[in-house]
């Protein structure tokens, strides 16, 4: 069983991004607050982004950079659960959260702007997260568990 360990959303592109200990997710925003969770219109696959912390720790050490876990321009941060790759695959986040992965996570342009290399050093393994849709939609906090439904 996983844990959360982190959330973060930007109200619009490039915007700063906030880092908050709690956020609703629900299925016409993903998580409230977020620019890309309601975007497109239902279903919408890139309603939220998640990344591992051994991946990104692993990236960034690649790299020889010390940078925060946000500044991938993640939703979520998770640790001690390998993040399925493979589209269809649930999450289960806290009681209520249901997230279906659609997608590889690719990197892009930014992240090589923050470091020479970070880009590739994300691009193995679906190293870079996942996307995802809400299947279904509750309260999450830092430190809820993790678990995968299938």
């Amino acid at each position: 069983m996983g844990r959360l360990t982190g959330i973060a959303r930007h109200g619009a592109p490039k915007a700063v991004i906030e880092t908050i200990d709690s956020a609703r997710v629900t299925l016409a925003a993903g998580i409230e607050g977020d620019h890309r969770g309601g975007l497109k219109g239902q279903p919408y696959n890139r309603q939220v982004t998640l990344i591992e912390a051994g991946d990104w720790a692993a990236a960034t050490a690649e790299v020889g950079a010390s940078l925060p876990w946000w500044e991938r321009r993640a939703n979520l941060l998770v640790d001690a659960v390998d993040l399925p790759q493979r589209p269809g695959a649930r999450l289960r986040i806290g009681v209520d959260v249901v997230l279906e992965v659609t997608e590889e996570t690719e990197p892009c342009e930014r992240m090589e702007a923050l470091i020479p290399g970070l880009r590739a050093a994300l691009t193995p393994d679906w190293r870079g997260g996942v996307l995802a849709k809400v299947i279904s939609e509750g309260d999450i906090r830092i430190g809820d568990a993790i678990v995968l439904e299938g």
